[in-house]
């Protein structure tokens, strides 16, 4: 069944509670090491957490002795100025952050040792929010270990060295049109090899862009001017690297279509669409994908609906649409999430759910089969959730919009899964957007107007 029919006979405000599986196998030879090896961070050493949701973009943090309860007493926090919600990315003891201060969207670079500002540099006109949540400084840097680029709603694409020192400085929208988004930019660029990725993803002028790190000159840009209605052609996503068959790809969920490009020549490996089969005119997306083993897993429909695909079969159909949907693996309308972007290890996907009726839902699932491994819930809060899941060994930590992190643990093994500490922080004004990330002693966590450092 295809991909548009099948989600054209589910009915989306019914959440049902039966797994969607179609039972299709996996079947593929095809090796895709994304998820458990290929990682961005793997040239330098130094580098702990080098763009939003870590080296392998699947929120896992590396292997460390990490806080499972904290306080305001026992933190140590940074006042950031201005206005930004996206999420550091470190090198060593520095983290890197973004801000619009005076007018100015500005690169930050935070000491973690001492939580003092050492720098932050102005890169071009702050253009400010239109949503409450966001602002003009909402995408996360990405960082080599040796260069920091860092991504602005006003089209600022900037590349700076590890002190804050400019090297290049463009502006995409100059380049390739005006922003058409409803509202404030959240996509992150991403790294592959050399390249800094960026998708733009509007109603206008679409598009995937690879620029050389070092000189910032433009090396391939795929048009990806894919049918969608309205505010539907709009996504707010984070491309992914992956590789298969030895080939590296970008794998952009957006637009009510996923796309696979070659990460070297920009030439279009894959498509698949039918995400929107009722061409709902509003169904922006924000939730990024997530890669585990050869799957591809992706929230749609505003939190209505997920489904896996094998990447590897999606490339083998070619130009054959019908044969792209034969790489659907499952997919299910009773789990999802809008915002957070799931995170991934082993073959297992997590999710936080932010919908009205299941807001604060963890679900657990196989990402071969979409089949639920365990589900839990969090105490019901009046604020939602925004932030992306962080896994760190056997626990799942869980950042709401107050700055309130739940720590889960037992996630991966037999016994329940279960709330061992809820950790608050004074700064709970309205909305704490980043994610939790860790380095070499402990945690960050970005709220509204501070960094906080939380060690055990």
């Amino acid at each position: 069944m295809s991909l548009p029919h099948f989600l054209a006979s589910l009915s989306l405000a019914r959440l049902s509670a039966v797994v969607v599986c179609l039972g299709i196998p996996v079947g593929s030879t095809a090796t895709v090491g994304a998820a458990e090896s290929f990682s961005v961070d793997s040239k330098n050493a130094d580098v702990i957490w080098p763009q939003w949701r870590g080296g392998s973009q699947r929120g896992v943090a590396p292997e460390g002795d990490y806080p499972v309860e904290w306080s305001e007493e026992k933190a140590t926090r940074c006042k950031i100025p201005g206005s930004g919600a996206s999420t550091p990315v470190i090198v060593g003891n520095r983290a890197f952050l973004t801000s619009g201060i005076d007018g100015q969207n500005h690169l930050l670079g935070v000491d973690i040792d001492s939580m003092e500002i050492a720098f932050q540099t102005p890169l071009g006109d702050d253009r400010g929010n239109k949503h409450r949540k966001g602002s003009g400084s909402n995408p996360s840097a990405v960082t080599d270990g040796k260069n920091v680029v860092a991504y602005f709603r006003s089209g600022d694409l900037a590349c700076c060295d590890l002190d804050g020192k400019p090297l290049w400085h463009t502006n995409l929208q100059e380049q390739f049109g005006e922003d058409t988004l409803w509202w404030d930019l959240g996509s992150s660029p991403m790294i592959v090899d050399n390249l800094v990725v960026v998708a733009v993803m509007q109603t206008g002028p679409s598009y995937i862009v690879a620029i050389d790190i070092e000189s910032g000159e433009v090396v391939w840009k795929d048009d990806r001017m894919v049918p969608a209605p309205e505010e539907a052609a709009q996504s707010y996503s984070t491309p992914l690297a992956t590789e298969i068959d030895g080939k590296k790809v970008v794998a952009v969920l957006g637009a009510d279509h996923l796309t696979l490009t070659d990460a070297k020549t920009g030439e279009r490996l894959g498509t698949l669409g039918g995400f929107n089969p009722g061409q709902e005119k509003f169904f922006r997306s924000i939730a990024s994908p997530v890669i585990t083993g050869n799957v591809i897993v992706c929230p749609y429909s505003r939190g209505a609906t997920l489904t896996g695909v094998d990447m590897a079969k999606l490339i083998e159909a070619g130009d054959d649409k019908n044969a792209a949907d034969d790489a659907i693996l499952w997919m299910r309308d009773d789990v999802g999430s809008d915002v957070p972007t799931p995170a991934a290890r082993d073959g297992i996907v997590y999710l936080v759910s932010d919908g009205k009726p299941s807001k604060g839902k963890l679900s657990a699932l196989a990402a071969e089969t979409g089949e639920t491994l365990w589900e839990t819930s969090l105490e019901r809060i009046r604020s939602s959730y925004s932030s992306s899941p962080l896994l760190i060994g056997d626990r799942l930590y869980v950042t709401d919009e107050t700055g309130m992190t739940s720590v889960v643990e037992n996630i991966g093994g037999d016994a329940e899964p279960k709330l061992i500490h809820a950790n608050e922080v004074d700064d709970d004004e309205q909305f704490t957007v980043a994610s939790p990330v860790p380095f070499a002693g402990g945690l960050l966590l970005r709220t509204k107007g501070h960094l906080y450092k939380l060690t055990r």
